[in-house]
């Protein structure tokens, strides 16, 4: 019998700034209303939730979850830093693939405060105390610098020195972003850029300017899964198949030499796409569409290469040739990506499946990718996990 999970529904919640954000119990459920209609489900037909964020007390999906119903099912709490909504969505993905259940319910949201992204507990270790000790040794310590920034605007440098590539490189990514989101409704930051506006805006680290660095977002995402028998049962479209779906964590090679491309997840990378695309039996060569990290422009520069779209050391022709965009070799980011969508923690990965969702089903309107009947989906979260996901347009 075919266990392939299917996307019966998706539901977004559109992006915004903290000081412009509800709460994050009003998205969360705005949220799972919204995919349990697009589903056509009723809440009572959900038998497990997968619920993930990242800053918030424990138990808050439950929290979440009752403001749509008291069903009595499980609700399991996901924090996997910034692939945590895919690290949710893989769960639920799992449980409708082995049987376990049905149709089950993933949702992420973040309630986020303004500024860089910051460690909450100072009386303990920290998870980034490894990666933060290779930064140190691979450049000089600039305690002023959000670690992330560091760790990304380095890997950038570190890249850039061992190809040779331009600052205004990075930079373009960041207007692509722009020309994207321009035509989604749910991004945050929609105004067109320039690579001037980009390089002028504030130094943050490395090849890094502000204009670079995604924005602290609040937001809601969910998906309803459920297998292709509920499916058919209930009469449900669910075209959007889950062909292939991986999981991957450090190994030593991100912390054994100086290679900040390694620390920020290269490898995790491309061991998540390598099963991913073996298991699918499609090639990287073969997708037209692709939701990626871009929490910072160096990341989805690096992306490219450790996804396979394009070979090692060709991400600037790539780029420069208009290769990551509409009329180009694959669509990189349709939504506008974190740079200009937003990145709520929790939210993202379960957001990027939307995306992509909407894609594979032609309801993208103006940022619709011709044809598109593959969809890859790259989710990284430092400490480190990468979720890479293929989705599949079915009969």
């Amino acid at each position: 019998m075919d266990r392939k999970a299917r996307v019966a529904g998706v539901g977004l919640e559109p992006f915004a700034t903290p000081s412009k954000s509800r709460a994050y119990d009003e998205m969360g459920a705005a949220a799972i209303v919204s995919a349990l209609a697009d589903a056509g489900v009723e809440f009572g037909d959900i038998e497990q939730i997968y619920v993930g964020y990242v800053y918030g007390d424990s138990t808050s999906g439950q929290n979440v979850a009752y403001r749509v119903g008291m069903t009595g099912v499980p609700v399991v709490n996901v924090n996997n830093n910034c692939s945590t909504g895919s690290s949710a969505l893989w769960l639920a993905r799992q449980s409708v693939e082995s049987g376990a259940a049905e149709c089950v319910l993933a949702v992420g949201f973040e309630q986020m405060q303004r500024g860089a992204l910051t460690a909450k507990w100072d009386d303990r270790p920290t998870p980034f105390d490894r990666f933060m000790a290779v930064a140190r040794e691979a450049a000089p310590a600039a305690d002023e610098v959000p670690m992330a920034a560091q760790l990304f605007g380095g890997a950038g440098a570190a890249y850039a020195q061992r190809y040779g590539i331009a600052a205004e490189t990075y930079a373009r990514i960041a207007v692509k972003a722009r020309q994207h989101a321009a035509h989604n409704p749910h991004a945050v930051f929609r105004e067109p850029l320039t690579v001037a506006e980009v390089m002028s805006s504030p130094h943050i680290f490395g090849p890094l300017t502000r204009l670079q660095c995604c924005p602290p977002t609040c937001g809601a995402a969910a998906v309803v899964v459920c297998s292709p028998e509920f499916a058919r049962r209930r009469g449900i479209p669910a075209v959007v198949e889950i062909a292939a779906q991986a999981m991957t964590t450090d190994r030593p090679s991100s912390f054994d030499t100086a290679d900040l491309m390694k620390l920020v997840g290269y490898d995790m990378t491309v061991a998540a796409a390598q099963q991913v695309y073996e298991a699918a039996g499609i090639g990287p060569d073969e997708i037209p569409v692709v939701e990626l990290h871009d929490c910072f422009t160096t990341n989805e520069l690096l992306s490219y290469e450790a996804l396979g779209l394009t070979a090692e050391g060709t991400a600037e022709k790539f780029v420069a040739d208009g290769q990551n965009t509409f009329g180009g070799r694959v669509v990189t980011n349709p939504s506008g990506g974190l740079l200009s969508k937003g990145h709520p923690l929790g939210a993202t990965g379960l957001a990027q499946c939307a995306e992509l969702t909407w894609q594979l089903r032609g309801q993208a309107g103006n940022r619709q990718v011709p044809g598109a009947g593959v969809a890859l989906q790259h989710n990284l979260g430092l400490g480190g996990a990468c979720v890479v996901s293929l989705y599949r347009k079915v009969d």
